[in-house]
């Protein structure tokens, strides 16, 4: 199979003849340049690479903080513990204790992702307060910096009318990286198949001048 995509061409015969003499007649300012394979470690690499990317960013980092990752927070700021490290050592601290509490979270995952300062759960938790008093799914809303409003996705309706806000696990940026790769891979191998087969090689002459 590999030698036969090293003959194929998606050239007719003619534009490759043309090819061959430009090449062979073009010097490339002294620098050879062979018509080889990429070699198959390199694609390999690059195959691995995308991989990678993609298994380390599930779920991606690009998933927006909701406020259901910082209830505990919220619950744990007022109590005697942290408000007493607040007076001794200060917020940073009170912070790091509070980070530590919630090692064993659900959320653990995406607190690392969207850390926050005591400074800026000052500012969302009387709005997280407000919603839980409220009863409503904290899933379906967006901490945005200082506010917390509802996420501008839309998902399917819940049996009393209201409609799921909640962002794809998945992730819609997955359906579009694999399409920009596919689009990017498939549009190498067809500007590399624009070129003669690689069992031919030039000999980098000027007696053989493009015409």
């Amino acid at each position: 199979m590999a030698e036969l995509y090293n003959r194929i061409s998606s050239s007719s015969a003619e534009e490759n003849e043309i090819t061959k003499k430009l090449w062979n007649a073009e010097d490339l300012g002294g620098t050879r340049e062979d018509n080889n394979r990429v070699p198959m470690f390199v694609v390999m690499t690059v195959v691995l690479t995308v991989i990678t990317a993609f298994l380390i960013t599930a779920p991606l980092w690009g998933q927006r903080p909701t406020a259901a990752i910082y209830v505990d927070y919220v619950k744990a700021m007022d109590t005697p513990e942290i408000q007493a490290i607040v007076n001794t050592a200060g917020d940073a601290a009170a912070m790091a204790e509070l980070v530590k509490r919630s090692a064993n979270s659900p959320h653990a995952r995406q607190l690392i992702q969207h850390p926050v300062t005591m400074d800026d759960m000052r500012m969302v938790k009387p709005q997280i307060e407000s919603l839980i008093a409220k009863g409503v799914d904290l899933r379906d809303y967006s901490v945005i910096g200082p506010i917390v409003k509802i996420a501008n996705f839309e998902g399917n309706f819940r049996e009393d009318g209201s409609r799921m806000r909640q962002q794809p696990s998945w992730d819609k940026g997955y359906t579009i990286d694999i399409f920009f790769v596919l689009a990017f891979y498939m549009g190498v191998a067809w500007v590399t198949k624009r070129l003669p087969p690689s069992t031919w090689q030039p000999v980098h002459s000027r007696t053989d001048n493009y015409k």
